[in-house]
Parts: structure tokens; sequence; C-alpha cells
């Protein structure tokens, strides 16, 4: 299926890596001009040299940074098309024993940063009455499991995406988001608590996900891509979850 995405202006968020760094190839192998913003240094400019992309170091909890990445593609290409909101991450451990200022960091981390980034974007998008927005959430933003710091952040960006989407999309910018499952890559905590106890993780794959596996950072690419396009002009204000069954959603 031809997804029309050559030339477009593609800015991924926490893109050197993982998720994002799996995004941003898929984007560049359609054709894509692509953008990626990370912190380290190292994983930045190995994935600058290896995917040829335009990297941006900066961090996405400070707006000094945002204001900045969005300039900076502006400056180089005039646009961006799609933002794909993907950078996250999470803190702490039970409610309890988590004390209040991680669940700070972890909204302005997960939640923040892709709201500011998204009204970052907007007037340029409005513009042009063309643009689109992806969210790259979680199933546990829907559910309880892992850490609630993460899942609370991740829960408000679902409800974000769908009020920035019903708002945007008379302008002619589509907003969704995309709630991954238990994916497994070698920056991951997957791999760590594989490595660390392959027995228990073996035992919760089997348990808990119905397609007896962990899914790959390509499994979401494949979907980002997709909502990207034109091919899914009538997806508005959806958050997708790509799990293997995993969620107990439906």
């Amino acid at each position: 299926m031809e997804l029309y995405l050559a030339d477009k202006v593609v800015l991924v968020t926490g893109g050197s890596k993982g998720i994002g760094r799996a995004i941003a190839a898929a984007f560049k192998a359609e054709g894509a001009e692509v953008a990626i913003v990370g912190r380290g240094k190292e994983a930045l400019e190995r994935a600058r040299k290896e995917l040829d992309v335009f990297a941006i170091e900066g961090d996405v909890t400070k707006e000094e940074d945002r204001r900045q990445m969005i300039d900076e593609v502006i400056k180089q290409w005039g646009r961006i098309d799609i933002l794909i909101n993907n950078a996250g991450g999470s803190n702490g451990t039970t409610v309890a024993n988590t004390d209040v200022a991680l669940f700070y960091e972890a909204m302005e981390l997960n939640y923040f940063s892709a709201v500011a980034l998204s009204k970052h974007v907007l007037p340029y998008m409005k513009e042009r009455r063309s643009g689109c927005i992806i969210n790259i959430t979680s199933i546990f933003g829907r559910e309880s499991g892992g850490k609630a710091t993460y899942n609370n952040a991740k829960a408000a960006l679902i409800s974000f995406t769908k009020a920035l989407a019903d708002e945007a999309i008379a302008d002619g910018v589509r907003v969704n988001g995309v709630a991954p499952g238990s994916i497994l890559h070698p920056s991951g905590n997957w791999q760590k608590r594989l490595e660390e106890n392959p027995e228990k993780i073996n035992r919760f794959i089997n348990d808990q996900i119905p397609a007896r596996r962990f899914g790959t950072p390509e499994e979401i690419a494949d979907v980002v891509t997709f909502l990207a396009s034109d091919r899914a002009s009538w997806i508005v204000g959806a958050t997708l979850n790509v799990d293997g069954g995993q969620s107990k959603a439906f």
C-alpha cells in the first residue's frame, strides 16, 4: 500500500533509540524528511549517521528546548507536516512509596511535553490546513499495571489526544494516538528484566500476552506511519492498542 509520505517533514521526539528510532526509520524508508530529538549525544549521533536523519539534541521537559526543536525544523524545511510525541519514561515504585515530586516529573516528560509541542506546531499546521500529530501512549493508560506515575501521565495523554483531535480537525489537522503493549528492544526495561530473570519474564509473556511474545518497535512504527498517512484520513481522535492482545480493553 502506497502511503504517500515522500517528502513529508516529520519530527520524532525520543527518536534516537527504541520505538522512536524505529518510527524514524519507517518514515525515512517512506521517503520522508525526518528530524529526531534526543538527550543522549552518543545515541543521537549514532542514529543520525545510521538513519541519515536530522538530529536535534534537546530535553522535551524544558520549554526553551521545545521551542528550539520546532524552530530548527522550521528553519531546515519551512514546515512540519507530522509530529510524533514519543519521548517518555517511567519512575517511582508503588503510590505509597513514590514521592509526589516524581509524579510531577512523570507528567512533565510523558504529558506536558506532548501538550506543549503540539501547541507549538499547531499554528504552522493550521496555516497550511494540513498536518498530523500522533501521541505514543500505552495500554496502561487505560488500565492498571506498571507504575502509577507512568500510567497516570499516559491516561492524561490519551484524553488530551481526543480533546485536541476534535478541536483541530476542522483546521485540517488530524490527531491520534498509538498505545503499545510490552515491546522488546535493547535499550528498554523489558530487555533488562529478561536478562535478570528470564523464567519470570517468560511466565509473564505466557500469562499476560495472548500472542505469546513481546512486540517489536517496528510493529509500532508500521501503525504510526499508516496513521500519519492520508490512508487513515477518517481516523480522528483514536488511540489504537498495538499489543498482541495484551490489554483487557476492547
